[in-house]
């Protein structure tokens, strides 16, 4: 595959960028627990690549909530933010990787399921926000993934063509998304299960297990932009 093409990457962010998905595994299992139940096992399954708001109606129907959309939203976001702000670190190699970009002219962005307001604290707190041009929430598409509506709108944004666009993703309906918007698509190794990986590896052109990897599969390439 001809990764000279590459104009724009565009990243997940929880699981891809930083490593956050244990932090809402502990929220399911709290947020569930005060409320006596207990965590299904297909649970990460279903709500895999949903939308913030998606995630709190699928919560609120099959658990049987007596709360509303919006307050399933900030109690989860309450119970996250002191993550986001203090505790949750980048993936290994993500800075190096965007300073590569930065050299090499390579419009970023991000497509995100999260909350724009956890969004907007982790990337303030790691002091990278200046590396993205957009940032777009599933919440702002109206789908979350695998339909490509968030990674076409972030293309569409940093104005460069789907097909000239690279995606970093963890999970397979993120993977499913990218490909589905006409992307080259990368998994990217995090805390999943074996099982998971090994769908995202069957599903994406090519993967990593960290960023310093991705600068040396894709240093000789992306230098030709210098």
């Amino acid at each position: 595959m001809n990764y000279k093409q590459i104009e724009a990457v565009i990243f997940d962010l929880d699981g891809t960028l930083i490593d956050s998905m244990w932090v809402w595994n502990k929220i399911d299992i709290d947020f569930l627990a005060k409320r006596n139940i207990e965590v299904p096992a297909d649970l990460d399954k279903d709500i895999e690549g949903m939308s913030f708001t998606d995630t709190a109606q699928y919560f609120k129907e099959r658990f049987k909530l007596d709360m509303s959309i919006e307050e399933i939203k900030t109690e989860w976001s309450q119970m996250a933010w002191e993550f986001y702000t203090k505790k949750i670190e980048l993936k290994k190699g993500v800075r190096a990787f965007l300073e590569i970009l930065k050299e090499r002219n390579i419009k970023m962005g991000i497509a995100t399921s999260n909350n724009v307001q956890l969004v907007e604290a982790i990337l303030e707190s790691q002091g990278i926000k200046p590396y993205f041009i957009q940032v777009r929430t599933s919440c702002e598409v109206g789908r979350g993934k695998p339909f490509p509506d968030i990674y076409l709108k972030v293309a569409e944004d940093l104005g460069v063509e789907p097909d000239n666009c690279l995606v970093f993703e963890d999970i397979p309906n993120g993977v499913r998304a990218g490909k589905n918007a006409g992307m080259i698509t990368w998994g990217i190794r995090d805390r999943q299960d074996d099982s998971v990986w090994e769908e995202v590896k069957e599903i994406s052109d090519d993967q990593v297990e960290d960023y310093f990897e991705a600068i040396e599969k894709l240093g000789v390439d992306l230098s030709n932009k210098l």
